[in-house]
């Protein structure tokens, strides 16, 4: 099976990002591409679904399987196929701008041509979001292709991490299971000691871990679930009070949610109400 779109290139936009070309491949064991370097002017990741393929480093050929991925720069040379017995299923995305290649040796991602998504799933549904558009649509609506492929993009810099790095750990995978339910309870108190024993660790190696998957703490978490809860009721419930609206999303103290919500929007409940009086 093979599904790809292939669109145009256009030499002058004015968008951060737009796909050259996207597609999958599913039980095509005949798939191998070889670049010189300086043959392909766009980024390129492909991403493996299920079974096997290769790519060639430096220090030559590396399996590539189940979860992992390779990032090529533009002008890169360029090596790698699927598997004769186990053929992969692969989930591929070539994409150009004019201000990509800072953005990404910003992030450090010129530092490694191999990478595992700790959270495929997320990445899988943005890429196939971006197929179905690019199928359908074609050029036909660039502004679309572009917000759906800073989506695929975002999700990339988000779980990549280097192949070869710690894999996520059991206790890991059952944190990121928590995080719905961890969002959806985020009003009431949040007692460290109980999501920890949810997650079957210490509360200490349950902060570690926390920070190590989503760059923040636990804390942090509940309280931009709080605060985006509060936010939405904001202008939802204009009959309830600014006190009302803290109480039910987690704040007993009314001063404190103000300035919470004065930290990330940059003025109070009120003043962001009277923003949007409809």
């Amino acid at each position: 099976m093979q599904r790809q779109a292939h669109l145009l290139t256009l030499p002058e936009q004015p968008y951060f990002i737009l796909p050259e070309s996207v597609g999958a491949y599913r039980d095509y064991p005949e798939h191998e591409v070889v670049r010189e370097s300086g043959a392909l002017n766009n980024f390129n990741i492909h991403f493996v679904v299920s079974g096997k393929g290769y790519v060639r480093t430096e220090a030559g050929l590396q399996e590539l399987t189940q979860g992992q991925a390779v990032l090529y720069f533009p002008h890169s040379a360029q090596q790698y196929g699927s598997s004769k017995d186990d053929p992969w299923e692969v989930r591929w995305i070539h994409f150009y701008g004019g201000r990509l290649r800072d953005y990404m040796i910003e992030r450090g991602f010129h530092q490694n041509l191999l990478w595992k998504l700790r959270q495929p799933l997320a990445w899988i549904e943005a890429h196939q979001a971006l197929l179905e558009e690019a199928e359908t649509s074609s050029m036909t609506r660039p502004a679309l292709l572009s917000t759906l492929a800073y989506g695929v993009l975002a999700e990339f810099v988000q779980q990549a991490v280097p192949l070869g790095s710690p894999s996520a750990s059991p206790a890991e995978e059952r944190i990121l299971s928590l995080l719905p339910l961890l969002e959806e309870e985020a009003a009431k108190p949040f007692v460290l000691q109980e999501w920890a024993e949810r997650a079957g660790v210490s509360p200490h190696y349950f902060c570690r871990l926390f920070k190590g998957a989503l760059d923040m703490t636990p804390s942090g978490f509940v309280t931009r679930a709080r605060l985006q809860r509060a936010k939405q009721w904001l202008l939802e419930r204009r009959e309830a009070n600014i006190g009302e609206i803290a109480e039910e999303a987690g704040y007993p103290s009314a001063s404190y949610f103000n300035k919470r919500f004065q930290e990330h929007e940059g003025m109070t409940p009120t003043e962001y109400r009277k923003l949007f009086r409809g």
